[in-house]
């Protein structure tokens, strides 16, 4: 099987680099990934200039763009051969309920389900949730193995992006693996605003809210129990209940 492997956080990042050893094991690995943090870059594409790709080893490339820039670099003509599958990660930190929406992690499997591919997604989650030391690469590394392994046993749709979060655990302790829905969480909190050196007033935006929707079935409740979270994503955002409620509003 021939992988490829890209994440938001940026080449020399360690989640990628213990994915990409872990892969390695089981199947021929490219890499493309951004040169450097492109967190919450979501499915965004540079259009304004050109990429530059910079070869740094053997069947490894780091892109000046976004995690979907790289996805669609690789896919639609840099790399000689398209791959079999998409594995994005691993992310440092959660990727769950509408943190989907930001993550660039998810955005790149997104641009590999776009192309025609199946793809997965990989987040190690910290016991906070956000802000948490993470330290149990190699257990995220394990599973997202353990899920390639199962895709060459029973396949998967070309369509399918597998939002995987996984504690940050060792192996051992792991609960399971649970199939989940996204949860959703509370609005974000504050923005937090300071000076720079000069006086002037600069802006971080505040940390992401805890979980609202977060009950059994939920990506939230199934990193609470310590299981790992597999939520199989759509691209399709219609809320189809409210179509027509939509039609009848529009006609007063």
């Amino acid at each position: 099987m021939k992988i490829l492997v890209s994440n938001d956080d940026g080449y020399l990042s360690t989640g990628i680099n213990a994915l990409i050893d872990a892969l390695e094991q089981v199947a021929d690995v490219t890499v493309v990934a951004p040169d450097r943090n492109r967190s919450a870059a979501s499915s965004s594409l540079t259009l304004s200039r050109p990429l530059r790709v910079t070869e740094y080893g053997p069947n490894r490339y780091k892109v000046d763009g976004t995690p979907s820039d790289c996805v669609h670099l690789a896919v639609t003509g840099f790399l000689d051969d398209e791959p079999d599958l998409v594995v994005s990660g691993i992310n440092h930190g959660a990727n769950l309920g509408d943190d989907v929406i930001y993550s660039g992690t998810v955005a790149a499997a997104m641009e590999g389900r776009f192309l025609g591919l199946p793809t997965i997604a990989v987040s190690l989650v910290g016991r906070t949730l956000v802000g948490a030391q993470l330290t149990h690469f190699n257990t995220a590394a394990r599973v997202a193995v353990e899920l390639v392994q199962t895709i060459e046993r029973a396949g998967l749709a070309p369509d399918t992006v597998l939002n995987v979060n996984v504690p940050d655990l060792p192996f051992d302790e792991l609960t399971g693996i649970r199939a989940t829905r996204l949860g959703f969480r509370h609005k974000s909190e504050q923005v937090l605003k300071d000076t720079d050196p000069y006086g002037r007033p600069i802006y971080w935006i505040g940390p992401a809210g805890v979980g609202q929707d977060a009950g059994e079935g939920t990506d939230f409740h199934a990193i609470e129990q310590g299981a790992v979270a597999v939520t199989p994503l759509k691209v399709d955002l219609t809320r189809y209940e409210a179509v027509d409620g939509i039609a009848d509003w529009l006609k007063r």
